[in-house]
């Protein structure tokens, strides 16, 4: 069986500086099993499954895979997947130019718009917010090795894959950070900072990085899911502008920047996407 795979970067228009996510399409005949080995074996953080939708509503359903879990919403995946199936809807002719495409996943109906410079999506409700326990702010605390007084807050913003947001003073101290790993394991952290010398150009900034606390943990490039949660726990709560720049990946060598924007009730959270890799996959 063959099966078109593409390999995108998300969040980033420079050349294998964002968040890079495989797209297989046509895969209503996988199995669950199959879906698990080759997201296993593409080793990204995410590998996404493009099949017919069951809502009429939606334009596709997506399935999405970590090396060793299925998720029910990622952010870098929806907004990759939403461009690889509008690519392949254009060339093939099967549907006409959409400004709005919605997108089924477990999590529900997912918008997505074009915008300048790339895709945005409509951030879901969080299935968990408030502030953190006590217990959980110190091992967060802990875990990212940081000064008590250096933290504003910390916040639940889970989407989906589990976001526990801190909230630090400033971008210095979010580009500090060196976890403590074995401290991290069983956490998923979210760090943000403001800019106090944001780029003229852009207005508001962010610095934001992602800690998995896996095994082995790791740090995520640019992280959808997580800067839809920071910008609706940010906007609402007045700490953020309407409209804001976050960058992330600085830390590991990448130039992710992701659009944030209220619009009516909505947070959309966009950015580039770019092919870099276009084949078929082999099963």
């Amino acid at each position: 069986m063959e099966l078109r795979f593409q390999q995108v970067d998300v969040f980033s228009a420079e050349p294998f500086k964002g968040n890079p996510l495989a797209v297989v399409t046509g895969a209503d005949s996988l199995t669950d099993a199959q879906m698990a080995a080759i997201a296993n074996w593409t080793n990204l953080s995410e590998t996404t499954f493009l099949l017919k939708p069951t809502s009429p509503e939606a334009d596709y359903r997506v399935r999405i895979f970590t090396p060793h879990s299925e998720l029910p919403f990622a952010g870098h995946p929806t907004l990759g997947s939403a461009y690889v199936w509008q690519t392949l809807a254009r060339s093939s002719g099967d549907a006409p130019e959409k400004d709005l495409i919605v997108q089924e996943c477990a999590a529900g109906l997912v918008p997505i718009r074009r915008q300048a410079g790339g895709l945005a999506f409509a951030a879901p409700p969080r299935r968990r917010s408030g502030p953190a326990s006590q217990e959980e702010r110190e091992r967060a605390i802990q875990a990212l090795r940081l000064d008590t007084d250096a933290v504003l807050d910390i916040q639940w913003a889970d989407n989906g894959p589990g976001w526990l947001v801190v909230h630090v003073d400033d971008r210095d101290t979010v580009l500090a950070i060196k976890p403590d790993w074995a401290a991290l394991v069983g956490q998923k952290l979210g760090v943000v900072g403001e800019w106090h010398n944001s780029p003229a150009a852009t207005g508001a900034c962010f610095e934001v990085r992602a800690f998995v606390g896996e095994n082995p943990g790791y740090e995520d490039p640019v992280t959808g899911s997580l800067n839809a949660s920071i910008g609706q726990l940010l906007i609402e709560s007045g700490k953020a502008p309407d409209s804001y720049t976050a960058f992330q990946g600085t830390a590991l060598g990448r130039a992710g920047q992701v659009s944030v924007k209220k619009l009516g009730d909505d947070i959309w959270v966009g950015g580039a996407v770019v092919t870099r890799i276009n084949g078929t996959i082999t099963l």
